[in-house]
């Protein structure tokens, strides 16, 4: 392994330029009805407060998200609102909050957002301090274990932990574009 490779650099900017140049953009424009639109019956999503008839829920203020533990197999198709409430929750604002300084946050304790533009806020919020965290690790860092709070990965270096979100962020992004795709698509009565 050579010593001149920006190694920090270059995992910043793998979500870096994927968040700039395809998923942000492809955001864009999110509307409500695309946000909380169910593409089939029994989705889970994100709902106010007391209307959920999924097996468990969480969230601290008017809308909560749908979810169970264990997921059911098959898990339930999500929409947008899950999916982006799954990445600024599970992705980004946790690992925030265990690596990075932010505030402690979960599923249960979060306010999850009741519109697309507020939804869009968080994620850009949650992104934000996750990707200059990225950029401010020092290789020594990314070597190091990533610590109890990524429980049974936690002796895993930090550089497996940043790949991962990478990856959970890219995938997650791809399957919001194709939701959108097929609200796009839908069959309007």
């Amino acid at each position: 392994m050579s010593n001149d490779i920006d190694w920090t650099g270059n995992l910043a900017d793998q979500l870096g330029w994927h968040w700039d140049h395809q998923l942000r953009p492809r955001l864009a424009g999110l509307t409500d009805d695309e946000y909380f639109w169910e593409p089939v019956p029994g989705c889970w999503s994100v709902r106010p407060a007391g209307t959920s008839t999924a097996a468990t829920v969480g969230g601290a203020g008017a809308y909560t998200v749908d979810f169970a533990f264990p997921a059911p197999d098959p898990a339930p198709v999500t929409t947008i609102a899950w999916r982006l409430a799954h990445v600024i929750v599970g992705v980004f604002a946790m690992r925030n909050a265990h690596h990075f300084g932010a505030p402690a946050t979960d599923y249960d304790s979060f306010d999850y957002a009741g519109d697309a533009d507020t939804a869009l806020a968080q994620l850009d919020e949650q992104y934000g301090r996750w990707i200059d965290g990225v950029r401010a690790l020092t290789p020594a860092q990314l070597a190091q274990p990533c610590g109890p709070a990524e429980g049974p990965y936690g002796q895993l270096p930090m550089a497996a932990l940043v790949l991962h979100i990478h990856r959970e962020a890219i995938h997650h992004g791809a399957e919001i574009a194709l939701l959108r795709d097929l609200y796009r698509a839908r069959p309007v009565h």
